[in-house]
Protein backbone atom coordinates (compact mmCIF):
# COMPACT_ATOMS: atom_id res chain seq x y z
CA UNK A 1 0.00 0.00 0.00
CA UNK A 2 3.16 2.45 -0.68
CA UNK A 3 0.78 4.68 -2.56
CA UNK A 4 -1.63 4.89 0.56
CA UNK A 5 1.31 5.15 2.87
CA UNK A 6 1.76 7.68 5.77
CA UNK A 7 4.07 10.06 3.67
CA UNK A 8 2.09 9.99 0.51
CA UNK A 9 -1.30 11.42 2.04
CA UNK A 10 1.09 14.11 3.94
CA UNK A 11 2.44 15.06 0.35
CA UNK A 12 -0.87 15.02 -0.91
CA UNK A 13 -2.39 17.17 1.69
CA UNK A 14 0.14 19.53 1.63
CA UNK A 15 -0.42 20.05 -2.24
CA UNK A 16 -3.88 20.96 -1.45
CA UNK A 17 -3.00 23.48 1.33
CA UNK A 18 -0.63 24.82 -1.13
CA UNK A 19 -3.54 25.05 -3.59
CA UNK A 20 -5.60 26.95 -0.91
CA UNK A 21 -2.72 29.77 -0.36
CA UNK A 22 -2.73 30.01 -4.21
CA UNK A 23 -6.18 30.51 -4.15
CA UNK A 24 -6.61 27.00 -6.97
CA UNK A 25 -8.09 24.84 -4.08
CA UNK A 26 -11.14 24.53 -6.93
CA UNK A 27 -9.14 22.84 -9.49
CA UNK A 28 -7.03 21.14 -7.25
CA UNK A 29 -9.73 19.46 -5.30
CA UNK A 30 -12.06 19.29 -8.35
CA UNK A 31 -9.03 16.63 -9.72
CA UNK A 32 -8.26 14.83 -6.43
CA UNK A 33 -11.68 14.15 -5.29
CA UNK A 34 -13.70 11.25 -6.49
CA UNK A 35 -16.96 11.64 -7.94
CA UNK A 36 -18.95 11.19 -5.02
CA UNK A 37 -16.67 12.96 -2.88
CA UNK A 38 -17.96 15.20 -0.02
CA UNK A 39 -16.08 17.61 2.16
CA UNK A 40 -17.52 18.32 5.29
CA UNK A 41 -16.86 21.93 6.97
CA UNK A 42 -17.11 23.27 10.54
CA UNK A 43 -20.07 25.72 9.97
CA UNK A 44 -22.25 22.57 8.97
CA UNK A 45 -21.85 22.95 5.39
CA UNK A 46 -21.44 19.64 3.05
CA UNK A 47 -20.13 20.18 -0.30
CA UNK A 48 -19.43 18.17 -3.08
CA UNK A 49 -16.96 18.04 -5.52
CA UNK A 50 -18.48 20.38 -8.31
CA UNK A 51 -19.58 22.75 -5.78
CA UNK A 52 -15.75 22.57 -4.67
CA UNK A 53 -14.47 22.61 -7.63
CA UNK A 54 -16.66 25.82 -8.62
CA UNK A 55 -16.10 27.60 -5.74
CA UNK A 56 -12.76 27.53 -4.08
CA UNK A 57 -10.65 28.67 -7.34
CA UNK A 58 -10.41 32.59 -6.43
CA UNK A 59 -11.41 32.33 -2.88
CA UNK A 60 -9.63 34.36 0.16
CA UNK A 61 -6.01 32.24 0.08
CA UNK A 62 -4.37 31.22 3.15
CA UNK A 63 -1.14 32.77 4.12
CA UNK A 64 1.07 30.26 5.86
CA UNK A 65 -0.24 26.55 7.34
CA UNK A 66 1.14 23.94 9.46
CA UNK A 67 0.02 20.03 9.36
CA UNK A 68 0.94 18.49 13.10
CA UNK A 69 -0.01 15.35 14.48
CA UNK A 70 -0.31 13.23 11.40
CA UNK A 71 -2.00 9.74 11.42
CA UNK A 72 -2.92 6.95 9.39
CA UNK A 73 -5.40 5.35 9.83
CA UNK A 74 -6.27 2.00 7.45
CA UNK A 75 -9.60 0.98 5.81
CA UNK A 76 -8.81 -1.89 3.34
CA UNK A 77 -6.98 -2.82 0.46
CA UNK A 78 -7.94 0.19 -1.35
CA UNK A 79 -8.85 2.88 1.45
CA UNK A 80 -7.16 4.85 4.42
CA UNK A 81 -7.43 7.86 6.01
CA UNK A 82 -5.32 10.81 7.15
CA UNK A 83 -6.24 12.56 10.63
CA UNK A 84 -4.35 16.05 11.30
CA UNK A 85 -4.19 19.22 13.12
CA UNK A 86 -4.03 22.21 11.30
CA UNK A 87 -3.20 25.67 12.16
CA UNK A 88 -3.76 28.19 9.18
CA UNK A 89 -3.30 31.76 8.83
CA UNK A 90 -5.22 34.05 6.59
CA UNK A 91 -5.32 38.04 5.88
CA UNK A 92 -9.09 38.48 6.83
CA UNK A 93 -9.13 36.44 10.37
CA UNK A 94 -7.80 37.77 13.42
CA UNK A 95 -6.59 34.32 14.80
CA UNK A 96 -5.01 31.40 12.63
CA UNK A 97 -7.95 28.45 12.07
CA UNK A 98 -7.25 25.69 14.41
CA UNK A 99 -8.72 22.10 13.13
CA UNK A 100 -8.53 18.68 13.32
CA UNK A 101 -8.89 17.28 9.39
CA UNK A 102 -10.02 13.78 8.70
CA UNK A 103 -9.38 13.01 5.13
CA UNK A 104 -10.39 9.68 3.62
CA UNK A 105 -8.66 8.09 -0.01
CA UNK A 106 -9.60 5.71 -2.14
CA UNK A 107 -7.65 4.48 -4.67
CA UNK A 108 -8.89 4.69 -8.22
CA UNK A 109 -7.16 3.10 -11.06
CA UNK A 110 -4.15 2.55 -8.69
CA UNK A 111 -3.98 6.64 -7.75
CA UNK A 112 -4.96 8.00 -4.38
CA UNK A 113 -8.64 9.85 -4.86
CA UNK A 114 -10.20 12.22 -1.82
CA UNK A 115 -13.49 10.79 -0.70
CA UNK A 116 -14.34 12.14 2.42
CA UNK A 117 -12.96 15.39 3.99
CA UNK A 118 -14.24 16.83 7.09
CA UNK A 119 -12.58 19.58 9.42
CA UNK A 120 -13.74 19.97 13.47
CA UNK A 121 -12.81 23.66 14.24
CA UNK A 122 -11.32 23.43 18.01
CA UNK A 123 -10.27 27.20 17.71
CA UNK A 124 -14.54 27.71 19.01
Amino acid sequence: MTSMSLDALVALEHQGWDALCASRGGTFYGDLMTADAVMVLPNGVVMDRDAIAAGLDGAPAWTAYTLTDTRLVEAGDDAAALVYRASAERDDLEEPFVALMSSVYRLVDGVPRLALYQQTTITH
